[in-house]
């Protein structure tokens, strides 16, 4: 990875830090990894394997040997297109589950730092900067309140013609917080290196505005 320019973004569930990052890698030409999704794959591999969500071993082998390819706006999983599977309520809370794991997360590690590629990567997750790329040239915790990450997911969840149940996603929003912030391996919470950017009140707009303008800042120094 020497040379290649990585810019982390991590945060909570929920929190607009996949369309940020998304948006920040195609306005800097840059790789991008949503290291969520590895997780979620994870998830879904081992319940089709019949594989428990408890069982560390089990779901290690899984993430392991994932056979899985990203096209664009899809992914896919053994050749199948589970870019809509992955989405879901049910298999983003199974995600959080085995992301828990020490096992899973070794497994998924090399996967992970496979994706910063030159001229850069932009990775959002939950521990990229603190583990899989501590080297980053600049680190941002993006967040905001449980209110407005559950509004946000809600709305998401409508667009896709899926039923949703506000005070129950609020409800599964706060559980995976505790869940997250509590793991032994790789905590969710804010390292001292990395920059705090609260977007409750902000537009994607303006999000993405910011954080090119800390990227300029920080390339620049």
């Amino acid at each position: 990875m020497s040379g290649i320019a990585i810019l982390a973004i991590d945060g909570p569930s929920a929190s607009g830090k996949g369309s940020v990052a998304q948006r920040v890698a195609e306005a800097l030409g840059f790789a991008y990894l949503d290291s969520g999704a590895l997780y979620r794959l994870t998830a879904l591999a081992a319940q089709e394997a019949g594989i428990d969500w408890s069982d560390e071993q089990g779901l290690a082998q899984i993430a392991q040997s994932l056979d899985v390819r990203f096209e664009k706006d899809l992914t896919f999983l053994g050749g199948q297109d589970v870019s809509g599977l992955i989405r879901s309520e049910v298999v983003g809370a199974g995600a959080s589950k085995v992301a828990a794991f020490a096992a899973v997360r070794q497994a998924l590690l090399a996967r992970q730092r496979n994706f910063a590629v030159a001229p850069g990567l932009v990775a959002d997750g939950r521990d990229m900067g603190s583990v899989v790329f501590p080297g980053a040239r600049l680190k941002i915790f993006l967040t905001a309140t449980a209110t407005v990450r559950a509004e946000r997911r809600y709305q998401q969840l409508i667009a896709r013609g899926e039923s949703a149940d506000l005070v129950a996603i609020t409800r599964d929003l706060q559980s995976r917080d505790e869940r997250d912030a509590a793991r032994k391996e790789a905590p969710l919470r804010q390292w001292d290196d990395a920059l705090l950017l609260e977007t409750s009140q902000l537009s994607l707009d303006q999000v993405v505005e910011c954080v090119l303008s800390w990227w300029k800042t920080r390339t620049e120094t």
